[in-house]
């Protein structure tokens, strides 16, 4: 059967039972059509790129899919009908990936301390060498 990656996006007030609820819905569509879902993940909240319907942040799941299809088909026309749902995108792939994924691995933008956590920039470098070496500017006459 064909394999599939599915990653949705889902508002950022609902829970994350919430969007685990709907990850398990998902792979019972999937199931009713003669596939299965080998892997799923929950990313957690995280910030979005810009601004979709309304919504600055939003809970990221990925869904490993095979099966055929008509039942991948399903699972897309009910995630545009569920309005917890933000954006989906349904890949085909060659193989499915084993492990923890790339998003996992990665902490998030919002995981990373603040600016303010950090020593200013340049504190830990040399004083700038004198620019006396540098050839003098002629000076503009009028």
């Amino acid at each position: 059967m064909p394999l599939y990656e599915c990653v949705f996006i889902a508002r950022s007030d609902a829970t994350p039972q919430q969007v685990e609820a709907l990850g398990e819905q998902m792979a019972e569509i999937i199931a009713q059509g003669g596939g299965k879902v080998t892997k799923r993940e929950y990313w957690g909240l995280r910030s979005l790129a810009y601004r979709i319907k309304k919504n600055r942040k939003g809970h990221y799941m990925l869904l490993n899919i095979d099966a055929p299809w008509p039942a991948v088909a399903e699972m897309e026309r009910q995630l545009r009908l569920n309005e917890d749902v933000l954006r989906f995108l349904t890949v085909r792939v060659e193989a499915l990936e084993e492990g923890p994924s790339a998003a996992i691995a990665r902490p998030s933008r919002d995981d990373r301390p603040d600016r303010l956590d950090r020593p200013a920039r340049g504190t830990d470098r040399a004083p700038r060498a004198q620019r006396s070496d540098r050839a003098m500017r002629p000076e503009l006459t009028e």
